[in-house]
């Protein structure tokens, strides 16, 4: 199953804006995992995190794509179903 690491920070004006995409695609049934770079700053170094909002897309503990910036629900959405 693919899942979504979301990299935010809660002073990030465009996190903000796309925060509702986000809580919308969870209520979809996306497996969606909210990570606070100022919380987890270990996790955000690890993935290589150097801006929000960050995705990084997973399928059985691997990364296969990430996209850093605003991205449209339907991009991810397509993402989230990729085959492979």
């Amino acid at each position: 199953m693919n899942k979504l690491k979301y990299f935010t920070a809660s002073w990030c004006g465009p996190c903000k804006f796309f925060k509702p995409v986000i809580n919308e695609l969870i209520s979809e049934g996306a497996d969606i995992e909210i990570l606070d770079i100022d919380e987890n700053q270990t996790l955000a170094r690890e993935y290589q995190i150097m801006g929000v909002p960050t995705l990084v897309y997973e399928r059985n503990g691997e990364v296969y794509a990430r996209n850093t910036g605003l991205t449209p629900k339907s991009d991810i959405k397509e993402m989230l179903d990729a085959k492979f």
